[in-house]
Order: C-alpha cells, then structure tokens, then sequence
C-alpha cells in the first residue's frame, strides 16, 4: 500500500506511558513477569509432544537401499523448460507511456508481482519502470530491487520482450510513492481486483496511460489472472521468474560459499578465515556429498518489531513478538504449538489484536484442524518426517530460517535426530553474512539460492516461498518433497501409534510428493505449476 501507518497522539502518548511503567512500578512488572513468563520474556521451551515416536526414531538406521532411493536425483518426467527466448522473441516496440507497480509483502511474493508487472507492461505496451518494493511493515527491510536483484542481467534477459527504464525521466520525475501518499491523485489504479483479466487491463489501465503517459498501480499484489492468458503473456511471466530474476553477486557468492560447504565440508576449512569470492574448487580432493535444505516457517521477527494498535496499544514488543510466520501461520492456524496455556494465551491475544478475531480456524478444534491437514509442522514433528522417509543422522541439512521462535529450545528434538544440521550463523562468519544482516529479503535470497542448489528440498508446510521453489524446482526437475499434511495430522493425533506403523504409513503417503509434475489447473498458479504453460513435452 501507499500510506505510512500514522499512530494518533494519543496511542504515541499511551505507548509511552506504557514504556515508563517498568521505571515507576518495577515491582508490579517483576511480579506479572513471574506469574505470566511469556508476557514479559521469552517464550516457554515446549516439551516433545511425540517422545514415543522421537526415541523410536533415535535409534532407528536406514539401510543402504532406502539411502540410494531417497537421494537418487528424478528420472525425464517427459518434460523439459520450454525455449522461452524462441517463445517472445517479439521485438520491444518503442514507447513513451510508463507503468509504475509499488509491490508489498516479502521476498517471494514480490517476485511474483515483478512477473505479472512485465506480463501487464507487455500487454499495454508501455514501458515499465523497475518495481519499487514497499517496505515490509513487519520485518522493516528497505532493501530496493536493485539491492536483491541483478538489475542489468533483468533488463539484458527482456530486452527484446518489453521496454523498461530504472528511472523515470525528467517529465514524469514528480510520479513518486510519496506524491501518491499525500492525496487522491488520477495517476494512481488502486482498483486492480485480485487476478484480473488482460482485458481489465486494456479497458481501465490504457485510458489513463493515453491521458496522462504514466500509471501507478497499487496494490498490486496478485493483480493479473493465471487463466485464458495468450501463450505468449504466460511463457513471458516463465522467462521472467526462472531466467530474468537472478540475485546480485554477493548473495549469489555467499550461496555458492554455503554449498560448497555443505558438499565438502572436510574441505572447507574455518569458515572464518576463507573469502567468499575465493571459494576453492575441490572437485575431485573430495567426492561432492549431498545435502538437503528444510524450510522451517517458525522464525522469530527482529528484536525492533513492536506492534501498537489504538486503544490496545499494550506493550507487544517481546510480550506479543511474533514473527511473520508465527502472524500468518502459527497465530492465524490456531493450532496448539505444544507451549502450554501460556502460549495460548499470548497467540489468542494476538489474534484478537492483529486480526480483530477475524481468525476462520477458530471455530475448530486442534484436532480437528490437525485431522484436516491444517496446522504447520512443529520442528519436532518435521524431523520425524525425515527420520521416516530416511534420512538420518548423517544427514547434512541445511536450515533456511530466520531466528527460530523459542530458539534453540524449539527445535533441539530436530537437532538432535541430525547433529549435522547447519544454518547461515552457523556455516558462514559474521563477517561474510555482513552484508546481508537485518535485512529480511536478502536473508531470504541467500536461503533460496542455496535450497535451488540443494538435492531434495522440503518445507514444513506451504507458504510463498515454498510456492516458489516446488515450481521452480519442478521447472529444473528437482527433488521437492511436498508433506502431506492431512496424512501427518492424522497420524501424529494417534498418541499410540508405534514406529514400524508411522514409517510405513509416511512413506507410502509421500511416494508421489517427491517432485512428480503436477500440471497446472484453472486458478493454480503458473509460478508454482508450471507445467504446461512453462515447459513442454520432452
């Protein structure tokens, strides 16, 4: 969106009278912070709610068969990526209107809206001005595209598709976020409903471009259809995401860093004393290992991030901290994280805060979201997912993750079933991680970098950037184990269920979620499926 959130006076006022309460009454906040930990420090440790299971699995070993099966790589599914530079090869036409998009959300659901921008440039035939990306209100980064992106391969790869500047030109220079903020303005599409048509476009974006030379879209989030699109507007979208889209050199250095690590980590040395651009080629000292990536959608926001609101303007920072994943996922899935009453207490609040109560699960039970597939794996209960299909404790895994909610704590049953568990602080220096530290979308792009050059990739339940990278894994024909939650929420809500029946049942559950291609269906997303609109029968 276009408008700054403003507080009122009064809430500011509130806000710190609240902030000057521990000075005045020290008392009263040591003793609310004994009778409610979560309130006023960090969150309580869960206890394993699977012991059963997890010890089962502690001592379980795969054999050397179930080991060649789960990292043998995927056979010709009959696909391949289309020739995408033969499919738009129509020369950019010159032109002197301009679309403007200002894309919110993260890292991933802004690659989207860059996709469909270029798709909505092409059929206006106007050139598009590099997207702006809103900053994150929850995650606060101001990181610009060009901060994320290789911005001269993007426009190089779609020269000859559309027309696109990185600045607009001195006539239209007073078309800004800001000069949108400040009133109504005739420039600005604010009306773009969600997965609208090209005609859409044509009849209400066209006019103001032939009125004015320039258009401001937003919101644009999710704004064109994925459905009765001309061939060559989807096969544009697919060049954009799988071949345009390239992150900036450092993050693709420090990526390429991490891999190596994880492929040959006898020969990687201390991460400390090793620069990034000078990673050593030991193909052929050592045989490359495999590894996996897992995306654990329980990060914790950063420390900054306080949430006021109006009346309820209570002292959310650390008391209510939750992150983007705990907002959309553990708060809005009302599902019960195994936290105790505190824990609830804290998330129900939050709910009622951030959503107004408006949370659908609600009406639910856990069990019963838990039986319909709808609440996210718990780090404990992803790791006895892998344990089932085979991994071990001689897995090299890599964790892409933000900071963990409830730290270490949270996911110690996880480390503990793979020792050789790694993250970001934990295979590359402070100093290397430098450039990318506090800033949530270039976190982001480093963790998909190395989950696109990972074996086998699999998230703890679906989201924006698992969306991402089952279609473009899929796009490349890669590993891509897609949990069924349904099956796991069943099986994990048997308290008495032993370990040969879990496995069993698990692995039978996962044979055709290994990265088989799905074609695309009406209204499913081409980003995520992108068989047929992005590949071709081999």
């Amino acid at each position: 969106m276009f408008f700054y959130y403003q507080p009122r006076r009064g809430g500011a006022l509130a806000g710190l009278f609240l902030l000057l309460l521990p000075v005045f009454l020290p008392t009263l906040f040591s003793l609310l912070g004994h009778a409610s930990p979560y309130v006023f420090s960090e969150w309580n440790a869960p206890k394993p709610r699977h012991s059963r299971l997890l010890k089962s699995a502690l001592q379980a070993e795969s054999s050397n068969v179930e080991q060649s099966d789960l990292w043998t790589p995927l056979v010709n599914q009959g696909w391949k990526a289309c020739d995408l530079s033969a499919s738009t090869r129509s020369v950019a036409q010159e032109t002197t209107v301009y679309i403007q998009v200002f894309l919110d959300g993260g890292l991933n659901q802004q690659r989207m809206g860059i996709c469909d921008a270029v798709a909505v440039a092409k059929i206006l035939n106007a050139t598009l001005v590099i997207p702006h990306l809103e900053v994150n209100p929850v995650w606060r980064d101001s990181s610009s595209f060009m901060d994320i992106f290789d911005v001269d391969h993007f426009i190089n790869v779609l020269k000859d598709d559309i027309s696109m500047v990185k600045e607009l030109p001195d006539d239209f220079s007073w078309s800004t976020r800001e000069y949108y903020a400040t009133a109504i303005r005739a420039t600005r599409i604010k009306t773009a409903p969600v997965h609208a048509s090209a005609k859409w476009y044509l009849e209400n974006v066209l006019p103001v471009l032939e009125s004015y030379g320039i258009a401001a879209i937003s919101p644009f989030s999710h704004r064109l259809a994925f459905d009765n699109m001309p061939v060559d507007i989807q096969r544009l979208r697919c060049k954009v995401n799988f071949q345009a889209l390239v992150f900036v050199p450092h993050v693709r250095a420090l990526g390429d860093a991490i891999v190596s690590r994880l492929r040959y980590p006898q020969q990687s040395g201390a991460f400390g004393t090793e620069n990034i651009q000078e990673v050593t080629d030991v193909k052929g000292i050592q045989e490359a290992g495999k590894f996996a990536v897992l995306h654990l959608r329980f990060d914790n926001c950063p420390d900054s991030f306080a949430f006021w609101s109006g009346i309820g303007s209570l002292l959310l920072n650390r008391a209510f901290m939750v992150d983007n994943a705990i907002r959309d996922m553990a708060a809005h899935s009302a599902c019960d994280f195994g936290g105790g009453k505190a824990e609830k207490l804290a998330l129900a609040k939050y709910r009622q805060v951030i959503w107004q109560g408006r949370v659908l699960n609600s009406q639910f039970t856990d069990g019963e979201l838990r039986s319909q597939g709808r609440c996210p794996l718990t780090p404990e209960e992803i790791g006895l997912l892998l344990a089932a299909l085979g991994f071990d404790n001689s897995t090299r895994l890599y964790l892409a993750s933000h900071k963990v909610y409830g730290g270490a704590a949270r996911i110690s049953t996880l480390r503990e079933l793979f020792p050789l568990m790694e993250d970001k602080k934990s295979i590359a220096s402070s100093d290397e991680r430098a450039q990318i530290k506090g800033k949530a979308s270039l976190l982001a792009a480093v963790d998909y970098y190395v989950s696109m050059h990972s074996d086998i990739f699999i998230s703890a339940s679906p989201g924006n950037m698992h969306n991402a990278l089952v279609g473009h894994r899929t796009y490349e024909n890669l590993k891509t184990i897609r949990p069924n939650m349904a099956l796991l929420g069943q099986l994990f809500l048997n308290k008495s269920i032993g370990w040969s029946e879990f496995k069993e049942a698990v692995v039978e559950g996962h044979k055709n979620r290994q990265g088989q291609i799905r074609l695309r269906r009406p209204e499913q997303s081409l980003y995520t499926y992108p068989a047929p609109d992005c590949m071709c029968s081999a």
